[in-house]
């Protein structure tokens, strides 16, 4: 019988089957040696076939089947492993905030080039618009340029007040979405507008450091409403790359990719090689300096022994 993965403890994992019906399972204990480099060898969003353990009514599942898609990221215990956020998407979307707490565009980055690597659509929600003045509302619009005009739909709302959250929901219809963000900028406030009752627990912003709480432990999914799925997961402080190697970072920049060819070195590396078009677009003011000064940091934290 095949399973679709909903939530994962670490050990044991909440399943639906084609039916609809939940029930918990846990895996058979060679998925913990069988050539699997993440934390996780089962993630949320996962096929996974399952059957009954013999001569005991507990579920088991005993393979995983092939994923269309992942996205992973840094394992927050173990820097040399990776974790898989979450399995078989259609899109992802980033809530981020401009205060309480700050999103800066360095992890707006890294998020986008972590959804490129990996083949998923991604989309940049803002919160709590409701918090705007007039120097917010510059800040939005400008980083609202600098992402639509690289291809990135952008959209703000307020979920205090209710802003732009059926636009939101248009775009969850019939797909499967992982919802991510730091803590704080209003995940699980969101999940609870677009469901008849609150179906979790939100936590305020940290007064004294101006961070969030965390308030998800392990990624969830939800079955919307309206159609589709969406996946909560944990707050994350950090989204650090994961087996991408130097050279191939500026292919999930989309407007970076756009010039590669157009370089005069095939292995350019758009640091201080001559003839380098990221460069040149970059002080035209083609390429938003913002961006590349991401490119810049996130190439820094990639592994020198890759070089």
């Amino acid at each position: 019988m095949q399973a679709l993965v909903y939530k994962s403890t670490g050990s044991w994992y909440v399943l639906k089957n084609e039916k609809g019906e939940a029930f918990n399972a846990r895996i058979k204990g060679k998925f913990k040696i069988d050539d699997i480099t993440s934390t996780n060898p089962i993630a949320v969003g996962d096929v996974v076939d399952i059957d009954k353990e013999d001569g005991e009514e507990s579920i088991v599942i005993t393979k995983i089947h092939d994923r269309k898609n992942y996205i992973t990221r840094q394992s927050p215990h173990n820097k040399h492993m990776h974790h898989i956020v979450a399995a078989n998407l259609d899109q992802s979307i980033l809530l981020a905030t401009l205060k309480d707490p700050k999103t800066s565009t360095g992890f707006i980055d890294r998020f986008l080039a972590a959804s490129e690597a990996y083949h998923v659509s991604a989309i940049i929600v803002f919160n709590k618009t409701d918090l705007y003045k007039t120097k917010e509302k510059d800040k939005f619009n400008r980083i609202k340029s600098v992402y639509e005009k690289i291809g990135y739909p952008v959209y703000p709302i307020s979920v205090t007040n209710g802003e732009g959250i059926d636009a939101v929901k248009e775009l969850l219809k019939n797909k499967t979405t992982l919802l991510s963000g730091h803590s704080g900028v209003g995940k699980s406030s969101f999940i609870n507008t677009i469901f008849p009752e609150n179906i979790i627990k939100t936590q305020e912003v940290s007064g004294w450091s101006g961070k969030g709480l965390h308030t998800t432990t392990f990624a969830e999914m939800f079955d919307l409403p309206f159609g589709g799925k969406i996946i909560d997961t944990p707050g994350m402080r950090e989204f650090a790359m994961m087996d991408i190697e130097p050279q191939e970072l500026s292919h999930y920049f989309p407007e970076m990719k756009a010039l590669i060819n157009d370089c005069k070195f095939n292995n350019c590396m758009h640091i201080e090689e001559p003839g380098c078009a990221v460069k040149a677009a970059v002080e035209e003011n083609k390429i938003a300096a913002e961006r590349y000064i991401s490119y810049l940091n996130i190439l820094g934290t990639i592994d020198n022994k890759k070089w």
